[in-house]
This record gives structure tokens, C-alpha cells and sequence, in this order.
């Protein structure tokens, strides 16, 4: 069974840094797209930043010049560096996988369970 692991989270005043990290569990065939997507309470999910498997990146507008994303392809893991942390910030940060658990079956995507980034003003 394969599984996103989510770690990192927590509380950090504005301005600080945070470093999540998401790390497959179980046997893949192969890993394409991965990223990070947030939802703050009320409203809907959004997506934060996704990583191909060749390391092009994609960046919601928002966090643009602040957060990082990477991935270690070797570890199929997946890194947010998130600095210069705002209050708006405040979210459940979700883990995001497109999988494919054996060569003859299609991808799936796959969430992690998310992890609460708290940002204090």
C-alpha cells in the first residue's frame, strides 16, 4: 500500500521559516508530478507549488519568491521550503503524488494526510 508521509508543521512567527517534507512509503513503479496544496479554514483547497520528475516548478503567485519546492527522486520524498512565513500562510499544508504502483497499471494520485502550518502575526 502506498502512502504520503507528511512532516514539518507547526507554529512559527511571521517572518520565519518552516521546512515540510513528504515521503513515500511502499513500493512504486514510478513517481511523476508531486507538489504541496493548502486549505485555510473556509476555504478551498489551492494549490501551493508542484515539481515534475525532471524539476520543472509551478508556484502559486502567492508564494512566489518565498517558498521552494525540490524532490529527491532517489528517496521518491518531496520538499517545501517555505521563509518569510505571513499569517495568510495559516493552512493545512497536503502532500500530492501521481503514482503509478506497477508498470502495467495507470497513475493514481495520491494525498498525504496534510500537516497545520500555523503563522502568528
Amino acid at each position: 500500500q502506498v502512502q504520503l508521509v507528511e512532516s514539518g508543521g507547526g507554529l512559527v512567527q511571521a517572518g520565519g521559516s518552516l521546512r515540510l517534507s513528504c515521503a513515500t512509503s511502499g513500493s512504486v513503479y514510478s513517481i511523476n508530478t508531486m507538489g504541496w496544496y493548502r486549505q485555510a479554514p473556509g476555504k478551498q483547497r489551492e494549490l501551493v507549488a508542484v515539481i515534475s520528475r525532471g524539476g520543472s516548478t509551478t508556484y502559486a503567485d502567492s508564494v512566489k519568491g518565498r517558498f521552494t519546492i525540490s524532490r529527491d527522486n532517489v528517496k521518491n520524498t518531496v520538499f517545501l521550503q517555505m521563509n518569510s512565513l505571513k499569517p495568510e500562510d495559516t493552512a493545512v499544508y497536503y502532500c500530492n503524488a501521481d503514482i503509478q504502483r506497477i508498470w502495467y497499471e495507470a497513475r493514481n494520485d495520491y494525498w498525504g494526510q496534510g500537516t497545520q502550518v500555523t503563522v502568528s502575526s
